[in-house]
Formats: structure tokens, sequence, C-alpha cells
């Protein structure tokens, strides 16, 4: 009976699908839902209060970049008070600011909501992300983190397109109340997770303010900056780029991007526990790089959607390899850490892609934004072949 028995329990903490995991994804699926619905709206917004292109990207911008700079205190703030706290204090935090978007009616006041909508958004993604890594099995990290991950794409498949559907019937105002009361249902799925406990002897304090980054989790984080450099001009330009190219159908390509990022998710993650990231990162690259030319040209809907899929595929198969990559050899007591710095170049990337591209075209036009997107795509190819290589030397 003995060993029958420790064989249960070794199968049972193999098991990805506990009430936990299951929970992370739900509240996941729920504040990515709300944020996903305004990201592709929240551009129109601005040009209805008469902002610019170059107003745009600053607004998408000054959030990642606050964002950002909270990332580094949500790491710390994991290991010395909690799982929980952090991830519900961020939650609230998000659901207040986006619900303050209703009632803004100048720019000046959006930047400043912008800021503390950033601020929510940096300490509740960080903490998923690291929720999400206690909970799954440590040799089946790759796989489990690309579901944690489907939870999100499932968001963005019905996220932008719903907002950019109910733009168009019903005020921006009713948009940002419906997109707060899902960061609330999130808010309450997240009040019913078990978190796990701190050890408050392996958080060393005294170096807290020197101690920004994981140095494990710099190499896939670096990669990270370059891919999400792109996502920043698509989330941000796209659908106004669609508009003036007369090309319809922006909603089919944030569905199919979403539908072929999950199907990625499916298979990708294995790949990664199975081969390592050599076999997911460089064909995803490919397939992103391929995606960016295609828009750079967008002549019609085909090639829109098209492009769509390749990304959805490239990016679904790249992201969740690079974060269980941040985190796998990170102590364990350094894992939200480790995430903090992986979503600190994830923000980092779209923040100064958002803006660069803003200016980018206000000069050259909306195209541009692709082709120096995929020169961005380019570089994190061959900054990966150099650390590759370079390591395989090393070995």
């Amino acid at each position: 009976m003995r060993p029958k028995l420790k064989v249960n329990s070794a199968e049972t903490r193999e098991r990805i699908w506990t009430r936990d995991f299951v929970f992370i994804c739900i509240a996941n699926f729920f504040v990515f839902l709300g944020f996903q619905m305004t990201l592709p709206t929240l551009p129109l917004f601005v040009k209805e209060l008469g902002g610019s292109d170059q107003l745009v990207g600053m607004v998408v911008g000054i959030f990642t970049f606050s964002a950002l700079i909270f990332r580094p205190y949500a790491g710390h703030a994991l290991e010395s008070k909690g799982r929980g706290f952090v991830y519900m204090l961020g939650l609230a935090i998000f659901v207040l600011s986006i619900g303050a978007y209703a009632f803004i009616a100048s720019i000046v006041l959006l930047f400043v909501i912008r800021i503390v909508q950033g601020i929510g958004w940096g300490l509740s993604t960080t903490a998923g992300g690291t929720i999400a890594t206690d909970i799954i099995p440590p040799d089946r990290r790759g796989e489990g983190m690309g579901y944690f991950g489907l939870s999100g794409n499932l968001a963005l498949a019905f996220g932008p397109a719903l907002g950019l559907t109910l733009v168009g019937i019903i005020s921006f105002s009713e948009l940002f109340l419906i997109c707060a009361a899902l960061g609330l249902i999130a808010f309450i799925i997240a009040s019913r997770i078990h978190y796990k406990k701190v050890d408050q002897s392996e958080h060393k304090t005294a170096t807290v303010a020197f101690d920004i980054f994981e140095k494990t989790a710099l190499q896939p984080s670096l990669l990270l900056f370059f891919i999400t450099a792109t996502f920043g001009g698509i989330a941000t330009f796209l659908p106004i780029y669609a508009i003036e190219q007369n090309v319809e159908g922006i909603q089919l390509y944030f569905l199919v991007y979403a539908i072929f990022l999950m199907i990625s998710r499916t298979f990708s993650g294995q790949i990664y526990d199975r081969k390592g990231h050599l076999y997911v990162f460089l064909p995803g690259t490919v397939l992103i790089f391929i995606a960016m030319l295609l828009l750079a040209w967008l002549p019609n809907t085909t090639t829109l959607l098209i492009g769509a899929g390749l990304y959805g595929l490239g990016f679904g198969s790249v992201q969740p390899a690079l974060q269980a990559w941040s985190v796998e050899k990170a102590p364990n007591h350094r894992k939200g850490m480790a995430n903090a710095t992986f979503y600190s170049f994830f923000d980092l990337g779209i923040g100064i892609g958002a803006i660069a591209f803003g200016q980018l075209a206000y000069f050259l036009g909306y195209g541009s934004i692709y082709i120096a997107s995929a020169g961005s795509v380019l570089l994190s190819m061959l900054l990966y072949i150099y650390l590759y290589i370079k390591a395989k030397r090393r070995a």
C-alpha cells in the first residue's frame, strides 16, 4: 500500500490543472479581457479628444513606463508581503482606474489615469505570472505557462473585436465601465485562490534599493524587448493604419491572431520542455518577421489576416518560452523578481515601440512602423544566435 500511495502523491504533484491553477487562469482571463477591450479603442478615444498620432503613442507609452517603474517593487513585494497582497492590490487599482476613464474629458487627465492604471497593471501581471509559476510543476513549466498564457489569449480573441464593436454601438464611457466590471470579476475570483506563503528568511530587504532585476532572467527578457516592440506598433496603430489603407477586417485581425496564438500554445510549451528554447525561438521569430513585412505591404484584407495568423503562431510560441526561460534558473525566493524582470522588458518594448512608432508614423507614414518592426525582430534573432553560440563555446 505504501508504494501505491507514494505514486499517487507524485502524480498529484505533477498535475497542472489544480483548483488554484484554474482560478488564476479565470482571473487572468477577465482582467485581460477588460484590458484588451480598451487596447484598440483608446487610440480612437484619444482621437475623439482631439489628440494626434504622437499623443496616441505617448498615451500608450506612459502606461507601459508606469507599469515598468513599479515592476521591481512588485517583485520585491511578492517575496516580502506575499502573492495575494500584491495581486489583489494590483487588481483593485486596475478596476478603479479603468472605471475612471468613463469620466475623463481631457487628454491631460487621461495621462494621469493612465499612469495609475499602469501601476495596477504592473502589480497584477507580475503577481499573476509568479502565482502561476508557483502552482505549475517545475518539470512542466513550459507547458503550464503556455496554458496560463492561453487564458490571456482567449481574452485577446474576443477583447479587441468586442471593444471595437461596442464602441460603434455604445459610448466610450459605457465601454470603460463594462471593462471595469470585468476587472471586478477577476478580483472576486482571485480572492478564492490559496497563495504560496513567502519565506521571510530568504528575502533580503537590505538590497531592495539597488535590486531592480533578476540577472538570470536578463537574456530572455532582452530578447523579448525587441519582440514586444512590434506589439506596440500593432496594438496602437494598426486600427488607424487599416482605415487609412481602406482595408476592412481589423476586428477579424485580432480574432485570427488570437486563434493562431492559442493553437501555438497547445504544442510550443511541450517543445520547449523537451528540446529547449532553440526549437521554439528561431521558428517563432521567423514567423513574426514575415508577418511584419506583410503588414508593411498591406494591400488587402487577405494579407492582413495572413499576417495575423503568422504573428499569432510566432508570438504565441516565443512569449511563453521566454517566460519559462526567465524563471527556470532563478532561485525559489527570486521567482517574483524574475517575472518582474521579464514583464519590465515586455513593457519597455511596447512603451518604446509605441512612442518611437508614433514619431515614425508622423514623419514617414504608418507603413514605416512595420518595416521598423521587422528590423527589431531581426535584431532579436541575431542577438539570440550570438548568445547561443557564446553559450555553446563555454559548454
